[in-house]
């Protein structure tokens, strides 16, 4: 499963790294984007494979920011 910046904007925090677990709703990434923060948050309970989008990256809307082990 891939989480999707849903916004382009830029990556404030990111909450989580690679091998944790985390559950549903657990937020993983925060962004920014004119001046709001948009969090996004685990659908499904998992082990984070890999964390792709740093803090301060630049990412479009649908760029991959973190990739979750099936």
């Amino acid at each position: 499963m891939n989480y999707e910046a849903p916004i382009s904007g830029n990556v404030w925090k990111v909450l989580v790294e690679d091998g944790d677990h985390v559950q549903i709703g657990d937020v993983l990434i925060i962004m920014e984007s004119m001046k709001m923060e948009i969090p996004i948050e685990a659908t499904a309970e998992g082990t984070i494979k890999k964390v792709i989008a740093s803090e301060t990256d630049f990412v479009q809307e649908s760029d991959i920011v973190i990739e979750m082990k099936d």
